[in-house]
C-alpha cells in the first residue's frame, strides 16, 4: 500500500511539473483577453454623405416651389 502511495505522488508530482513547464515555455495555448467591441464612431452631419447628397437634392428640387 505505502509503494502504491510513493508512486502515485511521483506521478502526480511529475504531472504538475510538467504543466508547469508546459506553461513557462508557451507550449500550452494561453487564454486569449477578452476583446472589447468597438464603440461606434458618431458622425457629424458634415461628414455623413447620405446627409449632404440629402441635402443637395432638396437645394436643387425643392418640394414646395414658390409661387
Amino acid at each position: 500500500m505505502l509503494r502504491f502511495l510513493f508512486i502515485l505522488a511521483v506521478f502526480a508530482l511529475a504531472t504538475y511539473l510538467l504543466v508547469r513547464v508546459f506553461q513557462q515555455r508557451g507550449v500550452m495555448p494561453q487564454p486569449r483577453p477578452r476583446q472589447r467591441p468597438e464603440p461606434r464612431r458618431i458622425v457629424a452631419p458634415d461628414d455623413d454623405e447620405d446627409f449632404l447628397r440629402d441635402l443637395d437634392r432638396k437645394r436643387r428640387e425643392p418640394e414646395d416651389p414658390a409661387d
